[in-house]
């Protein structure tokens, strides 16, 4: 499985911003969920397929978060940046 994988801290009112190259999904995971979703498991999530860009995300609560953004199995690559927003 080919993805790309942002670890942050978030804070109380921050979020994120992801400015991608072309339509991809974008998920914003907790600790547990991203453990399922690299199992490929069943997962909760924020986000989703994204065809626009930038994409702004806000977790329910501050913490550890992580963001990951895949093709969905389909061949190539994207090209994503991942910025705090917000506090």
């Amino acid at each position: 499985m080919n993805f790309l994988h942002y670890d942050l801290q978030l804070g109380p009112g921050e979020g994120v911003q992801v400015t991608l190259d072309k339509q991809a999904n974008v998920r914003l995971l907790d600790d547990s969920n991203f453990e399922r979703y690299k199992r490929g498991e069943q997962h909760t999530y924020y986000g989703g397929l994204a065809k626009v860009s930038p994409v702004h995300l806000r977790p329910p609560q501050p913490g550890h978060w992580h963001v990951v953004i895949d093709l969905g199995g389909y061949a190539g690559t994207v090209q994503a940046s991942v910025a705090k927003t917000g506090g």
